[in-house]
């Protein structure tokens, strides 16, 4: 937002205010009588939000005013709309978003993990053509770049390369992104030398984003997730970035060190306050492509079809065998930690389906028949705990709107799974806490300034729910379960979500990020 602009929403978010406190009004909607929690990480108070256009008009003890709608309120928690800034928003899920906004996410960032278009508006004004129940905003992805630019093998740039790829960034960035997203755990990704991906981003420290990054769990580090991150916050820091470790875990043999990494997210030296940022989700499992984080880099090179012949050559065979095996041991605590989503059956009973004692044979075999997802369980529930409770880690559900059956309960459960069970039954996180992290925390992250509190001059996207009942139910079996206790969810002041089904608004729109000055 430019600085003018931001003038202009102080100057009107007075006048609102002003005018609350004088004469009665009238407005377009009005929540009365709620636990207002405004996402600024303050206490709570009681009072009412209204609502003018897709305004937050006034908040406070508003008895002498009226609305053309009034909703009753009293008992609930009013808060700020969730702001999902790690998702995988499908584009046939965007137009209902039933899964996000029965949970009270109004504001989605998609192309995570390095992935997405290179042409943002080509990308956008489509979704945007067939309606938006919810807001949609998108990350430039580095995989996307490097594979447009380099390809599939596992060759180094060269200096036209680079700048070409920072042409393309760049072009991402003016377009309206809300940051650099990277995926260098997958390929053609993980081709990336650090120092790549420090030189080709180095031009955009002005522009205050983040580097957003699945971090690369290697081999040559025996598959530390702890050596992943720092990659991370060190092309942070070098570029000039503000580094935004992606779902953030601590996998395998590493589990318990959550403290390790959160001591050097907050050493990390960044325009952001409190250093380092990251995300996370309320699970100790996630969910992934079968030859994703399994099979070995080099043997995915040059894309499937490369990598199935590969798989005929026996010597070649038995040298993947061993290293996914030795994957799935040092990431997951071996294949009794993978789920296969499309047979919806466990690694194990696919392998005495198969007949087989080598887990990676079976991998490979699977591999065969077709790419296919997993859900690979990796973590230890302090390491979670620690990580919800870091101070610059937000909530974000590794999810977007969707409509498909087979999928991780994340996508259904993830925002009132935190609100539920480790806000009110586990008592990990406050309240207040809570929604910080899922609302002011991620827009402050990207650099979102007119959503994410509670506050006139603010747009009103807004989630209403009843503390003493809202939980998730969605589980891996039955990932697609509705969660209870979101009430109403409204997007730029129109309901989109009440009493437990869609309105089917599509009040939402795209977002985009503007430039430095």
């Amino acid at each position: 937002m430019t600085k003018l602009a931001m003038q202009n929403l102080s100057i009107s978010a007075l006048v609102l205010t002003l005018f609350a406190c004088s004469e009665p009004a009238t407005y377009d909607l009005m929540l009365r009588g709620g636990t207002i929690i405004d996402g600024s990480n303050s206490p709570s108070f009681s009072g009412d939000v209204a609502i003018i256009g897709d305004r937050i008009a006034a908040v406070g003890d508003l008895d002498a005013s009226s609305a053309t709608v009034e909703l009753d309120v009293s008992g609930l928690v009013v808060a700020p709309g969730f702001i999902n800034i790690h998702s995988h928003a499908e584009a046939e899920g965007l137009p209902t978003a039933v899964n996000m906004l029965s949970q009270g996410v109004t504001s989605e960032i998609i192309n995570a993990d390095g992935a997405g278009a290179l042409d943002l508006p080509a990308q956008l004004s489509p979704l945007e053509r067939a309606g938006l129940a919810i807001n949609v905003g998108a990350m430039i992805g580095f995989n996307s770049v490097w594979r447009d630019v380099v390809g599939l093998e596992e060759v180094r740039p060269s200096s036209n390369q680079i700048q070409t790829m920072q042409t393309l960034v760049q072009e991402g960035l003016e377009s309206g992104a809300w940051g650099v997203s990277a995926g260098l755990d997958y390929v053609p990704g993980y081709y990336a030398t650090t120092d790549e991906v420090i030189q080709i981003l180095s031009p955009f420290a002005r522009w205050n984003t983040v580097f957003a990054n699945h971090d690369r769990v290697t081999p040559e580090s025996s598959f530390s997730s702890i050596a992943g991150m720092s990659e991370t916050l060190a092309i942070g820091e070098a570029a000039g970035l503000i580094p935004l470790v992606t779902h953030m875990k601590l996998q395998g043999w590493e589990q318990g060190r959550a403290s390790t990494i959160l001591g050097r997210m907050s050493e990390t030296p960044t325009s952001f306050t409190g250093g380092a940022t990251a995300d996370v989700y309320p699970y100790l499992a996630g969910q992934t492509g079968l030859q994703s984080l399994i099979i070995p880099s080099w043997a995915q090179a040059g894309g499937r079809d490369t990598m199935l012949a590969r798989f005929r050559d026996p010597a070649l065979r038995a040298q993947i065998i061993t290293e996914a095996e030795q994957a799935m041991r040092l990431r997951f605590g071996g294949h009794q930690g993978v789920y296969l989503m499309q047979s919806q059956r466990e690694l194990t009973v696919a392998m005495q389906q198969l007949e087989l004692d080598s887990p990676g044979e079976a991998v490979i075999q699977l591999l065969e028949e077709s790419g296919q997802g997993i859900i690979a369980r990796f973590g230890l529930e302090e390491d979670l705990i620690e990580i919800m409770q870091h101070p610059t880690a937000s909530i974000a559900c590794d999810c977007g709107a969707s409509t498909s059956e087979r999928t991780h309960p994340r996508y259904w459960g993830s925002y009132p799974k935190v609100l539920g069970e480790y806000v009110r039954e586990k008592q990990q996180l406050s309240l207040e806490n809570a929604i910080y992290k899922m609302s002011g925390l991620p827009a402050k992250t990207i650099g979102m300034s007119d959503r994410g509190v509670i506050r006139p001059g603010m747009l009103a996207d807004i989630t209403v729910f009843d503390p003493e009942t809202v939980i998730d139910h969605a589980t891996y079996d039955n990932p697609t379960l509705l969660s209870d206790g979101i009430i109403h969810t409204l997007v730029n002041g129109q309901i989109a979500w009440s009493n437990g089904a869609t309105t089917n608004i599509q009040s939402g729109r795209i977002l985009r990020r503007s430039p430095p000055p």
